[in-house]
């Protein structure tokens, strides 16, 4: 007798589940209605003042098939990001955003260097931020729904002042920062040209991602793994282009990994995948064609992430959902996931383990 498969479950326990994120961008998080506040605040004009028109305009913008487009829409959100008041309350807003998304812990990251223009330095961008991440979190706490939100400060590659960041990072790691990234268009811009951050952060013990595998292929994954030594990678959806099909004579058809995707899984260089997103680049035709299903069903240490809320009109419970949709996961399945990400994190052992305790429990409660 055939085993009965598990059901899948609906949006609405996909919703109560809990989450834990590693790959989102507070500028591109922000609420709708609060650009159009911020915007008239400082006087920079939008494409559409009224919210519902200006998430259209947000979600459209981004979705071009182009990384450099989609990235292009940033300019909006970092315009209204530039004094102390507007980043904490966008960072607050966040908070309560993943809250009530289900999210139980997240990394958000963000470069500080682009919130220098009206004259904050980049310690005081840093401590706006993180004081709305503790506003939030205290809130988040009184209601009984605790959650964990982590900085991880971002160097652009286009720019140089990836060491700068670096150091900023070590200097904040006890004050809420949880790592360091790049980001910024791959192509052109290898995480070499950074290497002596990178080399700074191992020496100080500091962990970090490096954005890798979306807009560029294998070279930029590559180089984020072995010259820099990247503890995670921030998409790393192109390591599918280092994974065939066996078709030999005789061949089963079965995937076979080339030496880089081998060594990927391997070491357990965990992916944070961010479907919807992935899909508006460009990096994969559709979420049901997204190599997710693929990385999954290899054992890769594949993590789901939102990317940028507002650009891809998305959170953790859609993305998860889409999953649901796409390749017929279930509950235990994106337990599995979470669980991923949370060993994943980059928070100490002990309270890695503490929150898995607590994942663990609430799925068993679905």
């Amino acid at each position: 007798m055939e085993p009965t498969a598990a059901p899948l479950p609906t949006r609405d326990v996909v919703h109560t589940a809990p989450k834990v994120l590693l790959h989102d961008h507070l500028d591109g998080g922000l609420r709708p209605a609060t650009v159009v506040e911020l915007a008239a605040e400082v006087g920079h004009e939008l494409p559409a003042t009224d919210p519902a028109a200006l998430e259209e305009w947000f979600v459209t913008s981004a979705d071009s098939g182009s990384l450099e487009r989609y990235l292009e829409t940033f300019v909006h959100t970092l315009a209204v990001m530039q004094t102390p008041d507007a980043l904490t309350r966008v960072a607050r807003e966040c908070v309560e955003d993943l809250v009530a998304d289900g999210v139980v812990y997240a990394e958000v990251r963000y470069a500080p260097e682009l919130h220098v223009g009206s004259g904050l330095d980049l310690e005081h961008v840093v401590a706006a931020v993180q004081q709305g991440f503790a506003d939030g979190m205290a809130a988040a706490a009184s209601q009984g729904r605790p959650v964990v939100v982590r900085q991880l400060l971002t160097a652009m590659r286009q720019a140089a002042r990836a060491q700068e960041i670096a150091q900023l990072a070590v200097a904040w790691r006890d004050r809420g920062v949880a790592g360091f990234d790049i980001a910024g268009p791959e192509k052109g811009y290898p995480p070499t040209r950074f290497i002596d951050a990178f080399d700074f952060l191992a020496a100080e013990n500091m962990r970090f991602t490096i954005h890798a595998g979306e807009g560029f292929g294998l070279p930029s994954i590559w180089e984020a793994v072995h010259p820099c030594g990247a503890d995670r990678l921030g998409h790393g959806v192109r390591l599918v282009d280092d994974i065939t099909t066996d078709i030999t004579a005789g061949g089963s058809g079965a995937p076979v990994l080339g030496r880089l995707a081998a060594y990927v899984r391997d070491r357990r260089i965990p992916l944070e995948l961010c479907p919807a997103s992935n899909v508006q680049t460009g990096a994969a035709p559709s979420i049901a064609k997204h190599p997710i299903g693929l990385l999954y069903d290899l054992g890769f240490r594949v993590t789901v992430n939102t990317d940028n809320r507002l650009m891809s009109r998305t959170s953790m419970t859609s993305e998860m959902w889409g999953l649901v949709e796409a390749f017929g996961y279930t509950l235990a399945d994106l337990e599995k996931l979470t669980v991923n990400a949370m060993k994943s994190a980059f928070y100490p052992y002990d309270q890695r383990v503490e929150v898995i305790h607590r994942i663990k429990e609430a799925y068993a409660g679905l």
